[in-house]
């Protein structure tokens, strides 16, 4: 299946998918069924689904910019399923991530573009200073309960955990937007 795996809220999205085939082997085509993509994610009313249109043997998408544009940022799942009369076939299944669309009218809104690793890094981080600067408490008790936190030792090690996942998270993205890996070195003799 060809739908992209990330999108931008407010954008007009398109795709093509070719033939596919069932269990047993039939071809499934536009001559005979229709193909359509259900979109869903964690946010109850939301959600969207798309009929595409003879492409071929296959299939052609487009959601309207005004359909996407209220699309919430974060993890879609979408399921992809082929119907004709008395059969019902999935052709596939997966996730894509909606990002925030960065357009606005009027007055500009406070966006935070960081990965959810990046705010956890920024958290850990956080913990740490509080606790060097004696800010934090480590354990204490009130009417009988108790409250322990992460030791100095132990945020240190998520720390340096999390920024080993920042750097992937970083490389991929650079990789993703055609810049290379950093990590590759070339010789020429």
């Amino acid at each position: 299946m060809n739908i992209p795996s990330e999108i931008r809220a407010g954008d007009t999205i398109q795709w093509r998918d070719v033939q596919g085939v069932d269990n047993l082997g039939n071809a499934v085509s536009s001559s005979d069924y229709t193909l359509t993509y259900w979109l869903r994610t964690n946010t109850a009313s939301e959600g969207a689904n798309v009929t595409g249109t003879a492409y071929g043997t296959g299939w052609e998408f487009s959601i309207a910019a005004a359909t996407s544009a209220g699309f919430d940022a974060g993890t879609w799942y979408w399921q992809a399923i082929a119907s004709k009369t008395g059969s019902v076939v999935t052709l596939g299944s997966g996730q894509l991530t909606v990002l925030a669309a960065l357009s606005y009218a009027g007055t500009p809104g406070a966006v935070d573009g960081r990965t959810q690793t990046q705010k956890d890094l920024d958290a850990v981080q956080a913990a740490i200073r509080s606790l060097i600067s004696g800010g934090a408490v480590q354990q204490y008790s009130i009417a009988g309960r108790s409250l322990s936190r992460y030791s100095l030792n132990d945020l240190m090690a998520l720390e340096s955990k999390l920024k080993a996942e920042v750097k992937r998270e970083q490389m991929a993205e650079l990789i993703a937007n055609g810049l290379g890996n950093p990590h590759n070195l070339f010789v020429r003799f």
